[in-house]
C-alpha cells in the first residue's frame, strides 16, 4: 500500500483545483516548456516500514568517517577541537534551543544576557571595544567588514591578501559585484603576505586592507605592519583571526586592527564541514553604527534593576534605508551561545592552555614529518596549529594510505593554489595525542 505523508485526499485535491479554476495539477505547470518537464516518476526506492528504514539509515550513516573513530589532521577552516559536555547540555535546554531573535526583552532576559556576555568575551579576546551578536560565518563576517570599511571611508576598493582563506575571498568577491567594490589581491612569499607587493597595491582609493592571521597556511602575519600601511593611506585594517590562537597571540586590536572578524566554530561548535557556524565581528566604538547585525546592551529599568535589550540595529528595518548598514537579519544566536558557554567553561587559564597545546603538538608533528625523506616544510614562517609540507608523493596517494589507517590527512593546497601542488596543509589541535601523531608519521613514511 502506497503511503503518503500528505493528509489531503483525492477529493481534497479536486476541490482545491476546482477552487482555482484548473482541471488538473499538470495545468499548473503549463508555462513550463514540455522538454524540461520530468515525464516519469522520481527514481526513489519503494516505501519502507519504520524498522527497515531505521536499518537503512544506519547503514548510510556507517559510510561516513566519524571523528570519534578517525584521527583528524584536516583543518583549513573547520577544526576538531574538544567541545566540553556542558556546551551541548546548556544549548539543548528548551528555553535556548528554540529561541529565534530576541526582540522581546521582557521574555528573553536569559538569552539576551548570554549574548551580552558573548559580545563581552569576543571584545576581550580580540582587543576591540564593541562586538555584535554574531553573523552567519567567518566568510560573511569578513565581507561585511570590507563593506563597513567602504562605507566609513567613502571609498570602493579593498586589498585582500591571497593568504586569506579562499572561501572567504570568494564570499568577498560575491559581495563586491553588486556593491561596485573593486577587490585587489596581494601575493604572498614564503607563506605570508608579500609586504612590498601589498604596499604597491594600497593607495588613496583603498578602503580596507584585509589580512588573516594565522593565515590559510597557518602562518602568522605581521598585523602591526599591515595596520601601519593601511592607516598611512587613510584605509582601515580588517584582521581575520582564529579565536583559539588569541589564547597565546597578541589581540589584533592591540596591533592596530580596526575590525577583527573570524569563524567562531573552534569555540564549542563541532566540526560539520559546512555549518551551521558562527561569524564574529568586533570593532571600535567609532565604527559601531556602521556594524552589521545587532548589539545586545546592558541597562537598568525604572526601578534600577539590571536588564538587557537589543540596543543597536542599524539596518533598514529600523532606520531609513539610505542610512542602513547591510541587510544582515538573522544572527547565529544558538552558535553564539555555544561559544559563550565554551569560553566560560574553559576560563581564562583553560583558553590559554588549549592554545598552548595546539602550538606544541603542531610543532612536534611538523618536526617529526619533516625529518622524513621526501617531506619538507613548504614555508619558513612561524605557525600556530596548521603548517604546510611539500611531499615527494601526490597528496591524494598519501591521504588514501592515511585513511586506510583511520587517519584523516591534510588538505591538498594545489586545489586552491596551483603553484602549491604537492603541498599538504596539516592541522593539529589539542585533541591529537602523541600516539596519533606518531602513527601519522609512520604511515606517511611508509608511503614516501
Amino acid at each position: 500500500m502506497t503511503r503518503s505523508y500528505l493528509p489531503h485526499t483525492d477529493a481534497d485535491r479536486r476541490a482545491m483545483l476546482a477552487a482555482i479554476g484548473v482541471g488538473s495539477t499538470q495545468e499548473l505547470f503549463a508555462d513550463v516548456p514540455a522538454e524540461v518537464r520530468l515525464d516519469r516518476p522520481l527514481a526513489l526506492p519503494a516505501a519502507m516500514a519504520e524498522p527497515e528504514l531505521a536499518r537503512h539509515m544506519r547503514a548510510l550513516a556507517a559510510r561516513n568517517a566519524s571523528l570519534d573513530e578517525y584521527a583528524c589532521f584536516l583543518g583549513a577552516g573547520a577544526y576538531d577541537h574538544y567541545v566540553p559536555s556542558v556546551v551541548d547540555h546548556v544549548i539543548g535546554r528548551s528555553e535556548f534551543y528554540t529561541a529565534y531573535t530576541q526582540y522581546q526583552p521582557e521574555i528573553s532576559q536569559g538569552y539576551l544576557q548570554a549574548l551580552w556576555e558573548y559580545q563581552s568575551m569576543i571584545c576581550e579576546i580580540t582587543g576591540m571595544e564593541v562586538a555584535n551578536a554574531s553573523l552567519y560565518d567567518g566568510g560573511t563576517a569578513m565581507a561585511e567588514a570590507a563593506m563597513t570599511a567602504c562605507a566609513a571611508t567613502g571609498r570602493s576598493e579593498v586589498v585582500v591578501a591571497r593568504t586569506v582563506h579562499p572561501h572567504y575571498r570568494a564570499v568577498l568577491a560575491t559581495y563586491a559585484v553588486d556593491r561596485g567594490v573593486t577587490v585587489k589581491e596581494a601575493p604572498f612569499a614564503d607563506g605570508t603576505t608579500d609586504a612590498e607587493a601589498l604596499g604597491d597595491l594600497v593607495g588613496p582609493a583603498t578602503a580596507a586592507v584585509i589580512v588573516q592571521t594565522p593565515n590559510f597556511f597557518g602562518c602568522l602575519e605581521d598585523v602591526a605592519a599591515a595596520a601601519g600601511l593601511a592607516h598611512s593611506a587613510g584605509a582601515l585594517l580588517v584582521a581575520a583571526a582564529d579565536p583559539v590562537s588569541l589564547g597565546v597571540l597578541e589581540a589584533p586590536g592591540a596591533l592596530g586592527a580596526d575590525v577583527v572578524v573570524g569563524e567562531g566554530q573552534p569555540l564549542g561548535l563541532s566540526v560539520s564541514f559546512g555549518g551551521p557556524y558562527l561569524g564574529f565581528f568586533a570593532t571600535t566604538e567609532k565604527l559601531m553604527r556602521r556594524m552589521p547585525g545587532r548589539i545586545v546592551g546592558q541597562t537598568t529599568d525604572f526601578e534600577g534593576t539590571r536588564g538587557f535589550v537589543l540596543t543597536l540595529q542599524a539596518r533598514e528595518q529600523h532606520i531609513r534605508r539610505e542610512k542602513a548598514t547591510s541587510n544582515i537579519c538573522s544572527n547565529e544566536a544558538l552558535c553564539a551561545l555555544a561559544a559563550a558557554v565554551h569560553l566560560t567553561a574553559v576560563g581564562r587559564e583553560g583558553f590559554r592552555e588549549v592554545a598552548e597545546l595546539c602550538v606544541k603538538k603542531a610543532r612536534y608533528a611538523c618536526d617529526s614529518l619533516t625529518k622524513l625523506p621526501g617531506c619538507r616544510p613548504a614555508f619558513g614562517a612561524p605557525f600556530f596549529k596548521e603548517f604546510a609540507v611539500r611531499c615527494a608523493k601526490p597528496v591524494a596517494e598519501i591521504n588514501a594510505a592515511l585513511f586506510s589507517e583511520k587517519i584523516i590527512g591534510g588538505l591538498d593546497l594545489g586545489r586552491y593554489y596551483p603553484d602549491l601542488a604537492g603541498c599538504m596543509l596539516m592541522c593539529v589541535t589539542e585533541k591529537r595525542t602523541r600516539a596519533e601523531i606518531d602513527r601519522l608519521v609512520r604511515t606517511v613514511e611508509a608511503v614516501l
